[in-house]
């Protein structure tokens, strides 16, 4: 299985909005804790398959 780089959610605007959500009210530090543990939580899910290894690489090289 590979790593799915498309468009994958059925309404992103919604996604983004309950991201935004998420962080309203909360301080820079408390954000930035809430992002690693969202992080935590999904790399969990997609587990220490070569999808990971996919997931980090392509996260470094889009800065």
């Amino acid at each position: 299985m590979s790593l799915i780089t498309t468009p994958n959610l059925r309404d992103p605007d919604a996604a983004y909005a309950a991201l935004l959500a998420a962080h309203k009210g909360l301080s820079e530090t408390e954000s930035q804790a809430l992002n690693a543990r969202l992080v935590l939580i999904l790399m969990n899910h997609l587990g220490n398959g070569p999808e990971f290894g996919e997931a980090l690489d392509l996260a470094r090289s889009s800065r």
